[in-house]
């Protein structure tokens, strides 16, 4: 399971996307959960309250487990603001690599298309990540991108030496 967590517009779902094309280009199984996507399905009718927010995670998490679990590379890639929330997937289901998705906020403001920092800071949207609402970021994440100064295929590589090295101990 890899997990990618960060701020709104940090670049969770383009590393997803392109991590995804890479390990099924070399004939991995793969899946990508996208937080966005999830929320208007599986997820759809939670707010965005920290209960809400932990059960978001819940959700996405057992799905990924169960992906995991038969053999599929679950990339999830969502905010999951709280460190605890995020703490208790780890615990489903090993191998968990946290990837802390790292760009400040005025840069996630700047690449924010759907000008939801600036609906934020204008009070005209309440608890939003980084603004009116905690995001805890990881103490210890497996793998740091820093998209602010990484370019997208550097981020990728990085996540892919560290699955590597998983590859590895289970193929010999």
């Amino acid at each position: 399971m890899i997990w990618l967590t960060g701020l709104s517009s940090a670049g969770k779902g383009t590393i997803g996307k392109e991590l995804l094309r890479h390990l099924q280009t070399s004939g991995h199984q793969a899946e990508l959960l996208d937080g966005e996507k999830l929320r208007q399905g599986l997820c759809k009718g939670l707010s965005f309250s920290e209960a809400d927010r932990n059960e978001n995670v819940r959700r996405i998490g057992f799905v990924a487990e169960l992906l995991a679990k038969h053999g599929i590379i679950a990339i999830v890639a969502v905010i999951s603001p709280y460190r605890a929330a995020r703490d208790e997937i780890r615990h489903l289901i090993e191998p968990f690599i946290e990837v802390y998705v790292n760009a400040s906020i005025e840069v996630c403001e700047a690449r924010d298309v759907k000008s939801l920092y600036r609906q934020a800071r204008l009070g005209e949207l309440r608890g939003f990540t980084g603004i009116d609402d905690p995001y805890e970021p990881p103490l210890a994440p497996e793998v740091e991108c820093r998209t602010d100064s990484e370019s997208i295929e550097e981020c990728v590589q990085k996540i892919l030496n560290k699955l590597g090295l998983y590859f590895r101990n289970d193929h010999g």
